[in-house]
């Protein structure tokens, strides 16, 4: 018997820890350390070597850019003379990781914009890439892929596949300046969620203190907790990283309704409440059929013969059942509530905002 209760108490304990830890996620998964980021690229170049697809005469900028260009290689040319149609002005992007070194190379999205027809083919020429303070961070060079295609005919048709005057240049663009994060110089880690919330702040204060150290950490507001770091990690910054970043903290939400009406999307979260209320809902149609009839004159009377238009008005009305929802109901009875009287997608959206007018609704309702 008593080994018996053991097993019992061993197999309650193990399903508590696991259905504890299903709803457990990794610190890394729910925030970014405060200075550790991504940062934007943009910069202006020419595409070269296009099969005739590429920004005409009305595209000036396209043409002076040009003609810049092979000033500054010591061929002077007047732009007024400048006509060639195998040259495109675009836009080139990356994004610049935060520990990239220099030498490193990285991928480049390049966008026409001009009235370039097509960019296949081409290859972009040496291209700054600039970060927001105006420094260049990067260069971009090389021959261009648009995954598809697209070919015209003479009477104007043809055939395309994905966009033509969008592009990639795979590992396209080289680091010259990078980035600098100084994290030895640091003795604070600042913890950003990316999903604000006050009692998900606490838990990765605790989980912290519970595993690493008691007193190091400090929630500072709803979105950011202020980590010490310990004498013991000073020359291991990146070892002290990664064990807060591993750390298990099952976060809060509000209780939110988003509903996209475009496409008929509904989604709850669990902690969504309905307070006790009595739904019913239920269609109108309307249908109205028009037909023309002749009226006909009795013989000798001296009447016309007209068109007279007749209309049929029939109104359908659906019947619905008028249910009650209890109060505290969580969001599977909810579902199934009003599964009950047949709704729609569409239908559940007008449904939940007039529950949301009525005060019913204990939850954040979003459009979207």
């Amino acid at each position: 018997m008593i080994n018996i209760r053991k097993i019992i108490i061993l197999t309650l304990t193990v399903f508590l820890l696991n259905s504890a830890s299903v709803y457990a996620v990794r610190i890394k998964d729910l925030a970014d350390i405060k200075g550790v980021r991504n940062n934007q690229l943009v910069g202006y170049g020419l595409i070269v070597g296009l099969d005739g697809t590429g920004d005409d005469d009305k595209t000036q900028f396209t043409y002076q850019s040009l003609t810049s260009m092979l000033n500054k290689m010591g061929i002077v040319v007047d732009p007024a003379e400048v006509d060639v149609d195998n040259v495109a002005a675009v836009m080139v992007t990356a994004t610049l990781h935060s520990f990239a070194k220099v030498g490193t190379k990285i991928d480049v999205i390049v966008s026409s914009i001009g009235n370039s027809e097509s960019i296949q083919g081409g290859t972009l020429l040496m291209t700054p890439l600039k970060g927001p303070n105006g420094e260049v961070y990067a260069v971009a060079q090389g021959p261009l892929s648009i995954g598809g295609f697209s070919f015209g005919g003479a009477a104007g048709g043809g055939v395309q596949k994905n966009h033509p005057t969008v592009g990639s240049i795979p590992g396209g663009a080289i680091i010259e300046k990078e980035i600098d994060i100084a994290l030895k110089k640091k003795t604070t880690l600042e913890i950003c969620l990316r999903n604000p919330d006050f009692t998900t702040s606490l838990r990765v204060k605790e989980a912290i203190e519970r595993n690493i150290l008691s007193g190091i950490s400090t929630p500072i507001d709803a979105g950011t907790v202020s980590v010490i770091i310990p004498p013991g990690y000073n020359n291991k910054i990146v070892s002290f990283i990664s064990k807060i970043e591993n750390l298990s903290v099952t976060p809060d939400i509000v209780a939110k309704v988003v509903l996209n009406e475009r496409t008929g999307t509904v989604v709850m979260g669990e902690n969504v409440r309905i307070s006790t209320i009595a739904v019913s809902h239920g269609n109108l149609s309307i249908i109205i059929k028009e037909q023309q009839s002749v009226s006909q004159p009795l013989p000798f009377s001296g009447g016309q013969t007209v068109v007279v238009p007749e209309s049929d008005v029939e109104v359908i009305e659906q019947k619905s059942n008028l249910i009650v929802i209890d109060k505290g109901t969580n969001i599977g009875e909810v579902i199934n509530g009003l599964n009950a009287i047949g709704v729609s997608p569409r239908d559940l959206i007008a449904i939940l905002q007039s529950i949301k007018a009525a005060g019913a609704l204990q939850a954040e309702l979003v459009i979207i």
